[in-house]
């Protein structure tokens, strides 16, 4: 009885680790993200990844990710599954509330400015909250 309970115990604690210990972007990889500005309602930060670079596995509240250049973008998932993201410089998109671990798989470097939302915007969001089909563009600079 006390094996099965072991790896029970074992399993559990592999399966949860990535979930538990996920951790804010900038504490897990100072190599690729930044804060550029903090206050009570939003934390601004810079994302820099070369070709082919890797992060962590980390988290993020609810965010607006705005890409300063085109991005090709393979999201990894605590449950193993992966996800594709791709964005052309000046898109935005919201993307709710997670935990991945982001791979640069273009062979250009990628650039993104992310805004988490704190406080009552991010505690307010609804409950079919889903990333925006297509990325809103951004208005041109003068």
């Amino acid at each position: 009885m006390r094996i099965p309970l072991a790896l029970l115990s074992l399993t559990t604690c592999f399966c949860l680790t990535p979930l538990i210990s996920a951790q804010d972007a900038v504490k897990a990889d100072p190599k690729h993200y930044s804060v550029v500005s903090e206050n009570s309602e939003v934390r601004i930060l810079k994302a820099h990844y070369g070709p082919h670079e890797k992060s962590v596995m980390h988290s993020h509240p609810d965010v607006v990710a705005i890409y300063l250049t085109d991005a090709k973008v393979l999201f990894h998932l605590p449950d193993g599954k992966t996800q594709e993201g791709n964005g052309k410089a000046g898109d935005a998109m919201f993307t709710p509330a997670g935990v991945h671990l982001p791979e640069n798989v273009g062979d250009a470097p990628m650039d993104v400015i992310v805004v988490e939302l704190k406080g009552k915007h991010a505690a307010t969001k609804p409950a079919t909250a889903k990333p925006a089909a297509k990325p809103a563009k951004a208005a041109p600079t003068k």
